[in-house]
């Protein structure tokens, strides 16, 4: 299937094949979704903690005698029942994330890069090279091509992409990503998927 390239003037600039087993797959949500809940996972700190009755700051004495107080049996300060006590069953500190098969987490993203594909709001450009980094330079050249919200992928973190990725780092919802770094949470955080030449070759070899 061929998608024209353009360049970041929205001129058209030529053609590119896309391979149908990566840009035109049978979209599955719940495939999808099982990839974002993976990758949440793996970002959460999971460094929320309570403190059990062993880690609450407190004297060990039994408060008063077991009987014949007329108050309530009590052992302890430092229970859950009392204020700044201990909390029971709360949570500890442990890791969120779980394992996810490798083809599973590929044919995810092969279902999202469908998905844009199929919404038209997959985008080929020639090259990221502009002339100047000046900020209000690229914004008119984003909104020639109708860009307001985008992830662009295989910026040249050398000297070819320098002054692109110093346009866009303080530009509201415009973000970049290397190729090898694509993934199906960033892409579905943006609105429209950019990507060069060379991205492209790269993702195919790479899926």
């Amino acid at each position: 299937m061929k998608v024209k390239i353009i360049d970041l003037d929205n001129v058209e600039c030529g053609e590119i094949t896309l391979k149908k087993e990566i840009f035109a797959c049978e979209i599955r949500a719940d495939l999808i979704k099982r990839v974002v809940q993976w990758q949440l996972d793996k970002k959460r700190s999971g460094n929320h903690k309570t403190k059990v009755i062993g880690e609450v700051s407190g004297t060990t004495k039994k408060p008063y005698k077991q009987k014949g107080t007329g108050n309530a049996r009590h052992g302890s300060l430092r229970s859950n029942i009392h204020r700044g006590g201990a909390c029971v069953f709360g949570p500890v500190v442990r890791d969120h994330s779980h394992s996810l098969q490798k083809k599973v987490r590929s044919l995810a993203l092969k279902m999202t890069l469908s998905q844009k594909l199929k919404e038209k709001k997959l985008l080929v450009v020639k090259d990221y090279q502009v002339k100047t980094h000046k900020t209000k330079d690229l914004l008119s050249k984003l909104a020639k091509i109708g860009l307001e919200s985008a992830l662009f992928v295989g910026v040249d973190s050398g000297d070819k992409g320098k002054n692109f990725n110093l346009a866009h780092r303080n530009v509201a919802n415009v973000s970049s990503i290397p190729s090898v770094g694509l993934n199906v949470l960033d892409i579905l955080k943006k609105d429209f998927l950019v990507m060069s030449q060379d991205a492209v070759k790269q993702l195919e070899s790479r899926l």
